[in-house]
Parts: C-alpha cells; structure tokens; sequence
C-alpha cells in the first residue's frame, strides 16, 4: 500500500491518464495502478461512463475515439495555442478599469486572466485555482468561491458554491466550455461543474463565451441554463453566425480584433 487513499476526483484524473497512455485496460489493471481494490475500480468506471467520460467494455474500460472526452488541463493548455490568445486579447478588449468581472475556468479563460495585468483595479472573482495563481500578485480586488475541487479542471465547483455566488454580482462573466450548441447552449462533462455555470450566469449582467471553433457545434454530458451575451471565437460556421445574431449575441471574431 502506499499511504496515501486517493480521493475519487484524483482516481478519475488518474484513470484517464492510464487511458490516454494505452486506450484499454482492465479492471484488475487500474485496480494495481491505483492500488484501490476492484469494487471500487468498477464504481468509478461506471460513474465515469455514465457522464460519457469512457466507454465500458468487458472486464474494463476504454476510451472511445469517436467521442468527446475533456482531456486534462495540461493537454488543453498544448492545444489551439495561437486562438486561445487571439480570444484572450479580443475579449480583454471588453474589460474596462475598475471593472467586476468573473473568470470561468479553462485554459481559454486562464489567457486572458494572465493579461489582465493591462487593466488597473479590477474585482476578479474566480472558480479557477489556475486563475487565482495567476492573479495573486496582480495587485486586484481577488474573490475566490469555495466549493468542491474537481481535479481535471482544477476549479471548485458544485452546491457549495451557490451561497457565495448568491451574495456577489459581477458585471460581465467570462465563461469556458467543453461544447457549445445553439440548442443547448453551454455543456459540459461534469454535472457540478455545469451547476456552478449556471449559477453564475444569472448573476452576470453580461455573459462572455471564450471558445475556440473546435468547440463549437459540439454537445456534452451536462448543460447549464442560462444563455449568453457575447461569443468571442476565432472563426464561426455562418449558419450559427446568422443563428445567433438573430437571438441577439454580439460575435467577435478574434482574428480580426487587433
């Protein structure tokens, strides 16, 4: 044994870590590499496949290619590098001086919290622990809302985080997302992570979408209600274009913000 119990978050980051290196293993394989006993091995993939995190297979698990599972932070940093700045600097653009703002988590959001050194006295409040760190010698008013860590996106998420959420207001909400669709609006892999979305979006006065096109178009396990102001992406199907405008969204176009 090793000493250390790993928490169901840290078994789930782990499993997909496994998956990612060899795309199938076994029950009794993941059971050695995270020195857990089987029943709770099965637990987990079951849990797992049923938010569409992996796909279940006799005797184990895999990782089924054809869908949309939420890679790790660190893989999502490594990804579309040049649009998720592109974004960031269009919708830095929206932020004023001394204004309310709260930044989602996610590796699009976390660009723009490292530019915000450009804006002076800003109220940031935060579900990201990656945005905090980034954050916490910017010298701004910094708000982090406690709830559950969820160790994949390295947020806090869940019912825990409605009470702080409830007592705060914030001018404009720059939101991540694993998916994005006109007919269900935000989604993502995770039922907490969806819930703490949802509760601040109805408490933004302006809602801001940072999402790169691969995001667009697609559709995930759980969706937040509530709808947004802006879309802020770096290129965009016209028919969703059209779409969108129509129902009011304001759409900038990263690549040709300057």
């Amino acid at each position: 044994m090793n000493g250390h119990r790993l928490l169901t978050a840290e078994r789930e980051t782990r499993i997909l870590q496994l998956l990612r290196g060899r795309r199938t293993l076994s029950v009794a394989e993941f059971g050695e590499e995270l020195d857990v006993s089987e029943a709770t091995i099965r637990r987990d993939l079951q849990s797992m496949a049923d938010r569409g995190l992996l796909q279940r297979v006799r005797g184990g698990a895999t990782l089924d290619p054809s869908s949309h599972v939420e890679p790790m932070f660190a893989d999502k940093e490594g990804k579309q590098t040049a649009q998720k700045q592109a974004i960031a600097e269009a919708a830095l653009a929206l932020i004023e001086d001394r204004d309310v703002i709260y930044l989602d988590g996610g590796s699009t959001v976390l660009s723009l919290a490292q530019l915000l050194e450009r804006r002076s006295d800003l109220t940031v409040v935060t579900n990201s622990l990656m945005a905090a760190a980034a954050l916490m010698e910017s010298g701004h008013r910094l708000i982090l809302v406690g709830g559950t860590f969820r160790a994949l996106s390295r947020t806090l998420v869940g019912p825990l985080t409605a009470p702080m959420i409830e007592s705060l207001s914030v001018r404009k909400a720059f939101m991540g997302t694993i998916g994005f669709t006109v007919e269900d609006g935000l989604t993502t892999t995770d039922e907490g992570e969806a819930f703490t979305k949802t509760e601040i979006m109805r408490r933004a006065d302006h809602v801001v979408l940072l999402a790169d096109h691969t995001k667009l178009g697609l559709c995930s396990f759980a969706r937040s209600e509530g709808t947004i102001d802006t879309l802020v992406t770096d290129r965009l199907e016209s028919r969703m274009k059209d779409t969108l405008v129509e129902s009011g969204v304001k759409i900038v176009l990263a690549n040709r913000t300057k």
